[in-house]
């Protein structure tokens, strides 16, 4: 009876930790905002356990910092943990690449090409994040590495948001496409060190983003200055 009992308290929790971390991502809810529980509750329409053991599993990756007697913030963006997270990724989706190119068959190749022209008609971020996604997914998959996205998606919540706010403008949609479609050319046609290069130099453009966000939306990165307060009597001149 216990077992039946805790399951709907557990996918209550799973279904916040998503939409929480699916909000914090996407840049609704923005660095630095207080979180407040009640208010996540009434939006997802559940009770606050869920809500705080979904903030505490979203606390694991970074994304929040929960501060006794204050509240629960959502983190700046860490330039050196979007770094370490790019770093994992790249390692594990160019390695993925050599398994892929011995088991893609045509109608993998097929539904690849029918992805990546769903890709070339968006026309937002929101259209096309997913379908990101789902390409990179893919390829793990079709190298039998499937297990690996996990893997990935557990240690990159701050990647996630970098990568969601640089499709914003500070490198095309058309362009990230535009790769794709190179890395699954060059795979298909048995270049396999040119498919690996591609994908890596793909990857690494986060950093290119991170550097440019930092100079042009320092708030994403941390919290403005705080003119400092003067208290006392002022000298007597």
């Amino acid at each position: 009876m216990a077992a039946t009992d805790s399951t709907p308290r557990i996918s209550a929790r799973m279904m916040a930790y998503a939409q929480i971390r699916e909000r914090i991502i996407s840049g609704e809810d923005a660095p630095g905002t207080l979180l407040s529980e009640n208010e996540l509750a009434h939006h997802l329409g559940t009770s606050r356990q869920p809500i705080r053991e979904a903030l505490m599993l979203i606390a694991q990756e970074g994304l929040v910092e929960i501060r006794p007697q204050s509240g629960t913030y959502v983190t700046y963006l860490d330039p050196d943990t979007v770094a370490q997270a790019q770093f994992i990724r790249e390692a594990i989706e160019v390695a993925s690449l050599a398994d892929c190119a011995n088991k893609i068959t045509p109608d993998a190749a097929a539904a690849l090409y029918e992805l990546l022209d769903r890709q070339d008609a968006c026309t937002s971020r929101e259209e096309f994040y997913p379908l990101d996604e789902d390409f990179h997914r893919t390829l793990l998959a079709l190298a039998g590495h499937e297990t690996a996205w996990a893997t990935v998606s557990n240690a990159k919540g701050h990647l996630d948001r970098a990568r969601y706010l640089g499709l914003s403008g500070y490198r095309g949609i058309t362009e990230y496409a535009a790769d794709h479609r190179q890395v699954l050319d060059a795979l298909l046609a048995g270049d396999l060190p040119a498919a690996q290069d591609c994908l890596r130099s793909h990857l690494r453009f986060i950093l290119d983003d991170v550097r440019s966000m930092r100079a042009s939306r320092p708030e994403l990165f941390s919290a403005p200055a705080v003119p400092e307060r003067r208290t006392g009597r002022p000298a007597r001149v």
